[in-house]
């Protein structure tokens, strides 16, 4: 945002980490639109997750592509579109950064005890499609970001409001803490 103009903002994270709170708190702010990823899954792969079975590269791929389509037709002049999307991997990042490099990205980090705290409680308050059973897949797949353009990790141990006011802080004023 800051001597570049920003299409999207990621807010990325593995499963429990909060990006599902935190995007739309993030997006009021700016005054642009959140959408969820996991809106956006084909029906193999919310099935394949119910059952616990971690998904692969050739099952995120055509996901990743319908969501860099959704960046990709966001108006440049208008404020950023914020997503909500676990990108765990860099390749995945690059396929939503696409070639232009106007998207930014929050990583949202904890312990996996605090993540799995998170999902046992979201389990029992909802019929989410992702298990907590999962959880160590997506940390054993997730490639933290480092040293990639417009990058900031924020720790979870604030509260959603925090975590927006920082990644809005970040995006106006910081420098990329990749």
């Amino acid at each position: 945002m800051k001597d570049h103009p920003i299409q999207a903002i990621v807010i990325m994270g593995v499963s429990g980490s909060g990006k599902s709170t935190v995007g739309p708190l993030l997006a009021e702010r700016l005054g642009g639109p959140f959408l969820d990823a996991d809106d956006f899954h084909p029906a193999e792969n919310i099935a394949k997750m119910r059952s616990g079975i971690a998904l692969t590269d050739a099952d995120r791929e055509p996901w990743l592509q319908s969501l860099r389509a959704r960046i990709a037709a966001h108006p440049l002049e208008a404020p950023p579109l914020v997503l909500a999307c676990s990108a765990l991997k860099r390749a995945y990042r690059d396929s939503l950064r696409g070639s232009d490099g106007a998207t930014a990205f929050i990583h949202l980090h904890g312990s996996r005890d605090q993540l799995a705290e998170r999902l046992a409680r979201r389990a029992a308050e909802s019929d989410h499609f992702m298990p907590g059973s999962l959880l160590d897949s997506q940390l054993d797949a997730l490639e933290p970001p480092e040293h990639e353009a417009l990058t900031w990790q924020l720790a979870i141990t604030d509260t959603p409001e925090t975590l927006a006011n920082l990644a809005l802080s970040h995006l106006r004023h910081g420098v990329p803490r990749g």
